[in-house]
């Protein structure tokens, strides 16, 4: 009697499922494969329920996508895995007369977001009874761009480059007020900005930059022209942060023009001991880096994440071996291996399954909490899903990727009957904008939401 129950408990799930999966997939027939938009690219979806360990529905979920800056869920997991509860802003040791700093690639040091700045006042605080201030420099690991980067982003604030030591989350940032004066921040040794009166033909509201902007510093012209709002910032990434202008930034800037010592550039070739023989500063709680990393999806922060990630682990920055590391141990069981070249998304190199992405949003709830993940992940109405769900907020928890034809979105979906769900839906090669192919994703996950 006892196996003729078990038999019909499991006959009983086994319809259950099956049911389940013949209405999503009737559902994602109508609504997104037979889209308008989306029918003429490649969609992917995978839908899974962690409680059961099953998955409801699955089209195309092995098929690899380029899945935009859905690759940061990856370099999120990186981050909490080896990142711990605070950031780590500054290695130092101190002598007597001097103290040497070595830098981790923290991104918010002076950065506008951050108001509390431990590294700054550490260092301002040690620099008066110093003689000798040495910048630890480690054998550099990693480019400024990543793999796949496109070369004309690279005047875009979403493009910042990557560097061993962050400041001001390496933009310039220019103010134009009413009567055309010009405010530059920060004022790095060698920069300077041009610009033009507003001449009478011109609208009130505008001001047109005729002379060629030297969009940083150290040597390095790029030459753009763009048209700059009064009373706005415009933020222009650097270009080529050279050692020595760094090093001109510390003494000048941080010190405040008092400081009239030598700075030394120390190499470190032994960065493993070095990095524990040097003592710590943290700078930030790492959700409060985490969590804008993944609301506005920040590239520059998801970026210095992963080589804050290798620095921490590996002892030195390389985004490629810190990738493949986790591949190789942490993400070892991932149902299909990703080519997974950078920690934001902005390569085309990057190529991930929908399962992929469910696998590491379940391994990230189970290993750090479903309430830490809640609150770094945006949510309806919130984030880059400020126009999208807004009556699901509180019960979808999800990461936009947005390049060119190619959208994502991948997260976690809570029914009206109360079930966790984990999804993932990657779209690519549509020849239409990626507003169709979000509402067609939102309608039909709020489609799932309402029925089951």
């Amino acid at each position: 009697m006892l196996n003729f129950l078990l038999l019909n408990f499991y006959f009983l799930i086994c319809f259950t499922s099956c049911s389940i999966t013949k209405q999503i997939s009737k559902q994602a027939n109508t609504i997104l494969l037979h889209d308008p938009a989306i029918s003429t690219g490649h969609i992917g979806i995978s839908i899974y329920e962690p409680a059961t360990n099953k998955y409801w529905y699955n089209y195309d979920a092995t098929k690899y996508f380029i899945p935009a800056s859905n690759t940061k869920l990856f370099t999120l997991y990186a981050g909490m895995k080896y990142l711990g509860d605070s950031l780590v802003g500054l290695r130092y040791e101190e002598y007597i007369e001097s103290i040497h700093i070595l830098p981790t690639g923290d991104p918010t040091f002076l950065h506008e977001g951050f108001i509390n700045q431990p590294v700054y006042d550490f260092l301002k605080k040690s620099a008066k009874p110093l003689n000798v201030v040495g910048y630890a420099k480690v054998p550099a690991k990693f480019k400024k761009y990543g793999p796949g980067w496109a070369w004309d982003d690279a005047e875009d604030d979403y493009m910042a480059e990557r560097t061993e030591f962050p400041i001001y989350g390496n933009m310039t940032r220019i103010t134009i007020d009413k009567d055309s004066n010009v405010t530059v921040v920060p004022e790095i040794p060698g920069s300077s900005v041009h610009f033009t009166k507003l001449p009478p033909s011109i609208e009130a509201d505008m001001i047109t930059e005729n002379k060629p902007v030297k969009k940083f510093v150290g040597g390095n012209m790029l030459i753009n022209t763009r048209l700059i709002k009064l009373n706005s910032v415009t933020k222009i990434p650097f270009s080529d942060l050279e050692d020595r202008s760094l090093l001109g930034f510390i003494r000048d800037t941080l010190y405040n023009h008092n400081y009239n010592k030598e700075i030394e550039l120390v190499i470190v070739n032994d960065t493993k001991k070095s990095n524990n023989n040097f003592k710590i500063i943290h700078s930030q709680p790492s959700d409060s880096l985490f969590k804008p990393m993944m609301h506005r999806s920040d590239n520059f922060f998801a970026e210095q994440t992963l080589l804050m990630a290798s620095n921490e682990h590996l002892g030195y920055m390389s985004d490629e071996a810190i990738i493949d590391s986790l591949l190789s141990n942490d993400l070892k069981d991932i149902p299909q291996r990703p080519k997974w070249v950078d920690g934001s998304g902005l390569s085309r190199y990057n190529l991930f399954t929908p399962q992929s992405f469910v696998y590491i949003l379940n391994k990230t709830k189970n290993e750090f909490g479903w309430d830490r993940q809640k609150n770094i992940l945006a949510t309806g109405g919130t984030g880059t899903l400020a126009n999208y769900f807004k009556d699901a907020s509180g019960f979808i928890y999800a990461k936009t990727g947005t390049l060119s034809n190619n959208c994502a979105l991948s997260g976690f979906l809570i029914t009206k009957k109360g079930k966790l769900l984990i999804f993932s839906v990657l779209t690519n090669n549509y020849i239409t904008g990626a507003t169709p192919v979000r509402r067609a994703v939102e309608k039909f996950l709020l489609g799932i939401r309402e029925k089951y």
